[in-house]
């Protein structure tokens, strides 16, 4: 089990067959094979569930895996679940998270996610509506409802379970599950950091315009126009070299281009956000490709960026906004994702910015302090002059399953194992 902990930053992974035999595991084993991971080795019970998004029940099998409990470092404000698994057609899983608060009470059993890589089955979905009157989901984020009073979540731990069709040998198998935990202070304005060992290196990702899919399958999220998160993931997989096969995008309208992004839109729409944004289903998706791994984390700042980069690991940034706040975007928003794929020689940030009018218009050159500030910063005064929310530096990093020497001690510079 990774186990980092630094500046307010906590993310713990559970990715081995010693890892997964430190939780309980009632119907479960890991398993080597052709895909190794947790996976069910004998069903121990029978749900029925009710997809609230298509109306219908059907009866599963399941087993579980719980890990250890476990103090935190830092105890936290946020979490943030993430995986990596596969689930072939008739399987399906669901994460959970719960802990204690630093007054000794307990939270619920917050649902993270429930989870398959295709919709066959049941539609991926986050879960509204969860709170204890202390702390709430907010659709994929466990959140301390009142930060300012001091309560923080204390211990914390997982829960995943594996559901199959009742009667086959199905399973899904699970590689990687972690998760981030972090107590940022507030902050509207993060300190500078000077241009570090990446200044004028740039890796060579592909650009995809988000734009040119405007009314495309507006049942993904209203189409291209808000599919900043499926296209930089997209352009990251591609940039690993991954894409979908072809029977996979039978579906896409052969006029339209690209049609690899309105594939990424569909496998990571979250039926209950009704958006393709949601964190850890970005992540999951990417990890659908052979050879990938992938995680939502948080940095502290670019110059851990620049590690990244010098290690070839292009990273996908979430920021929020006004239109005097970047310098060359030409717009505004309360949040966006755009991927990191380099620094020129002065150090400002080279991104792909999926929310440009082409593909050719998409690599852009943002001035470093003014997208770090945009990037880290945990409150900003959005364009209607509220208090708003910043994402405090979050990312998804996609890297390969077996990591060169370079980028295994990249990532664990930033707290990845």
């Amino acid at each position: 089990m990774d186990d980092t902990q630094a500046g307010g930053i906590d993310y713990q992974s559970w990715t081995t067959a010693a890892d997964w035999a430190d939780g309980a595991a009632p119907g479960t084993t890991a398993a080597d094979g052709e895909v190794p991971g947790l996976r069910i080795e004998a069903a121990v019970g029978t749900v029925d569930y009710l997809d609230p998004h298509t109306g219908t029940t059907a009866g599963w099998e399941w087993a579980s895996w719980t890990s250890p409990e476990r103090p935190l470092a830092h105890p936290a404000t946020q979490a943030v679940a993430s995986w990596n698994a596969r689930t072939p057609e008739g399987t399906w899983l669901a994460v959970e998270l719960s802990g204690s608060y630093t007054d000794g009470a307990r939270t619920p059993w917050y649902v993270m996610g429930r989870w398959a890589a295709g919709d066959q089955d049941i539609r991926r979905t986050s879960v509204a509506g969860q709170q204890d009157g202390r702390s709430s989901i907010r659709t994929d984020t466990f959140a301390i409802d009142t930060p300012a009073g001091g309560l923080r979540l204390a211990t914390c731990q997982l829960r995943l379970t594996l559901y199959r069709k009742p009667g086959t040998l199905l399973t899904p198998v699970v590689q990687r599950l972690g998760v981030l935990t972090s107590d940022l202070p507030a902050s509207a304005q993060t300190p500078a950091t000077a241009p570090g060992p990446a200044a004028g290196h740039e890796l060579p990702v592909p650009r995809y315009s988000q734009e040119v899919h405007q009314g495309q399958y507006p049942q993904y999220d209203s189409g291209g126009e808000a599919w900043c998160s499926p296209t930089s993931s997209q352009m990251v997989l591609a940039y690993w070299g991954r894409t979908p096969a072809p029977a996979d995008l039978a579906w896409v309208d052969p006029a339209y281009t690209d049609p690899q992004v309105c594939q990424a839109a569909r496998g990571t729409f979250d039926y209950q956000y009704q958006g393709c944004g949601n964190w850890p289903f970005n992540a999951a998706y990417a990890a659908t490709y052979p050879g990938l791994q992938a995680v939502v984390t948080r940095l502290r700042s670019l110059t851990e960026a620049e590690h990244l980069i010098l290690a070839g690991i292009p990273l996908i940034t979430s920021l929020c906004f006004l239109p005097s706040e970047l310098d060359g975007a030409g717009y505004g928003t309360a949040g966006h994702l755009m991927a990191v794929i380099g620094f020129t020689a002065d150090g400002d940030v080279i991104a792909n910015d999926p929310a440009s009018p082409s593909n050719e218009a998409v690599r852009r050159v943002y001035q470093r302090h003014q997208f770090e500030n945009a990037w880290l910063r945990t409150t900003w005064t959005n364009a209607k002059g509220e208090a708003a929310d910043g994402s405090g530096g979050i990312c998804y990093l996609y890297f390969p399953a077996e990591p060169t020497a370079a980028q295994t001690q990249a990532l664990a510079a930033c707290g990845v194992r």
